[in-house]
């Protein structure tokens, strides 16, 4: 349903959105500032942070640019504490960035492409719920917090090894923040995007030196990353996303999905965990639990 003649429940509210200066959280922020949010804009990339800050700027959304890496919780408390001053609240957090990480198969995957996908695409998320929850959790007024996972997330892709670890792990923890945070009325939410037109196929651009590999040369690219690349360039209009994700919390979504046409294959999934189930249910060594009381937290 269209706010745009009603009031928002995001009016006057502020969001605070890493990876914010391009893609989909530059297109989250637009849909955000249309439903009349404070957006502020947190980046690496500081030229393109400064576009993005004069492109909202001037469709007259109240924004505010701020340099950050997300894999350094010192900047995520700098990032926070600028926003605080500025618009006074923090509502939202958007934990957006992310990059590609390596791609290949299992024995080419080396120590440093890893933790540059952990550090940003895990940590990062976790740390931008460790500064901001407890600045939503103190003015008491509720608030959101939207992770952006991907399909990848819900079913492992071949030779993205650390990308789909770190989409998992980030759609396992929006499950378990959204139980922990339902009673403050703070809403949690995964988006699972499959491809998307952005630039995360040229995540090596912003790569840190200590991230650095120590054998690729500038330039390698596997066969499977450069179908991943075309497959992005063909994906769907970046601007589709942010609408889905205000229409999405507008309905109380704890998966925001992008992709319709993508639901057989978590079917399949689901399908081939429940099989499961039903297996340790007929084995002689597990009789004992078909029926015992889950123990649950």
């Amino acid at each position: 349903m269209s706010q745009e003649n009603s009031t928002s429940q995001f009016q006057g509210k502020t969001a605070i959105i890493s990876g914010g200066a391009e893609g989909i959280g530059l297109s989250i922020a637009k849909a955000l500032g249309e439903q009349q949010m404070n957006v502020v804009l947190a980046d690496i990339d500081k030229d393109n942070l400064e576009r993005a800050r004069l492109e909202l700027q001037s469709l007259g959304v109240p924004v505010l640019a701020v340099s950050l890496d997300v894999a350094d919780e010192g900047q995520w408390q700098s990032a926070a504490e600028a926003a605080v001053e500025r618009f006074g609240k923090i509502h939202m957090v958007v934990n957006n960035a992310g990059v590609g990480g390596d791609s290949g198969p299992i024995e080419s995957q080396e120590k440093e492409g890893w933790q540059w996908a952990l550090d940003v695409n895990l940590m990062g998320v976790v740390y931008g719920a460790k500064v901001i929850v407890p600045l939503i959790k103190e003015h008491g007024e509720g608030g959101w917090i939207i992770n952006v996972a991907s399909m990848a997330g819900m079913g492992g892709v071949p030779y993205s090894g650390a990308y789909n670890a770190t989409k998992a792990a980030v759609v396992a923890l929006s499950e378990a923040w959204s139980e922990e945070l339902k009673s403050k009325s703070i809403h949690v939410a995964v988006l699972c995007p499959a491809f998307v037109q952005t630039r995360i196929y040229d995540s090596e651009r912003n790569r840190p030196a200590q991230y650095k590999s120590k054998t690729l040369r500038p330039g390698d690219e596997s066969s499977f990353s450069k179908r991943a690349r075309e497959m992005v360039q063909n994906g769907i209009d970046g601007a589709l996303v942010g609408k889905r994700v205000v229409e999405a919390l507008n309905e109380g979504e704890l998966y925001i999905f992008t992709h319709p046409n993508y639901r057989p294959v978590v079917q399949y999934r689901s399908a081939r965990i429940d099989e499961a189930f039903v297996n340790a249910g007929k084995s002689p060594l597990l009789q004992h639990l078909v029926d015992q009381k889950l123990d649950m937290l």
